[in-house]
């Protein structure tokens, strides 16, 4: 599958849109964001717009590493709502990404579709955060489609469309020191990938290919890699797994693994060379598992 260049998908399109590391200390974080050469976004409290005006905290807040295509973001918890105790509950397991989410035009029909699929759902929620712009205090506003937690045991799997792409994605916040481009793939780690790759294939309706490790789901951006312990440990060496399911890295589309490289030796930031890949741990501050750098996602050690 060709994979499209455009930050929002259209149509039928589904896209790999974000990643969320689930942290304990927030400040500690984005400074690791910093030591593997992203440029970190000022801190943001989510929230839920209510009937009368106002809005209620969904219990978490972010700070993010925006891209050209997709993001990352740093997750912590800002109140003891439901979505507060399930950060709570993700971090008894492990520090680390904990979230995946993918973006459609229209996250009211992925909904419809997914229940009809047999997921069990919530209700489609609307959420914002403020923001800051160039012209001043702006809102970054989405709609998120949720099953019911544990429903999706690898995480908080999610679907979202996004409303306000010119606030989310402001160009001030694309330039990083490492030369980050896009986010390319995400790796899960399960006891079964034959069954979750079955059911991440229903979730975001794409077929799954099997692999010698697994499986691999094409998007119409980004691949869903499921693999086994072993099979992690041999496409990403080096990194401890902490418990199953585990979300235990990600590809980075970068402009030059020579500036990459230069980034984290300047950083005092550890990594490894995979072929034509760059393999760099998490700081401890973000949690267990691996970033993985390459030039081109057919670099990555997954797609080759």
């Amino acid at each position: 599958m060709e994979e499209t260049d455009r930050q929002l998908p259209s149509g039928e399109e589904i896209f790999l849109d974000h990643l969320g590391h689930f942290v304990r200390d927030r400040a500690a974080a984005a400074d690791a964001l910093a030591r593997l050469g992203f440029a970190p976004t000022p801190e943001s409290v989510q929230v839920v717009p209510t009937p009368d005006g106002g809005t209620t905290p969904t219990g978490t807040g972010n700070v993010t590493a925006m891209f050209a295509r997709g993001y990352l973001e740093i997750l912590f918890k800002t109140a003891d709502t439901p979505l507060g105790q399930q950060h709570d509950a993700a971090l008894a397991r492990y520090a680390g990404v904990h979230l995946a989410a993918f973006s459609v035009r229209e996250a009211g029909e992925a909904h419809a579709r997914l229940a009809a699929a047999g997921f069990a759902m919530q209700p489609l929620v609307s959420m914002q955060r403020p923001v800051g712009t160039a012209e001043g205090e702006g809102i970054a506003a989405f709609t998120v489609t949720r099953v019911v937690p544990g429903t999706m045991a690898e995480g908080r799997i999610q679907i979202v469309t996004h409303r306000t792409e010119h606030t989310v994605w402001q160009p001030r916040w694309l330039d990083h020191r490492n030369g980050a481009v896009a986010l390319a793939d995400v790796t899960i780690v399960v006891a079964d990938p034959a069954e979750a790759a079955a059911r991440f294939s229903r979730f975001v309706d794409r077929p799954a290919e099997t692999t010698p490790w697994g499986a691999i789901i094409a998007l119409d951006r980004g691949r869903i890699v499921i693999t086994s312990a072993e099979g992690f440990s041999s496409l990403v060496p080096g990194v401890t797994i902490p418990s199953l399911p585990f979300i235990g890295a990600y590809g980075i589309s970068v402009r030059s693994r020579a500036v990459l490289e230069r980034c984290l030796r300047d950083a005092g930031t550890p990594f490894t060379i995979d072929g034509e890949a760059v393999i760099a741990p998490f700081p401890e501050a973000l949690g267990a598992g691996a970033v993985v750098f390459a030039e081109t996602p057919a670099m990555l050690p997954w797609r080759r």
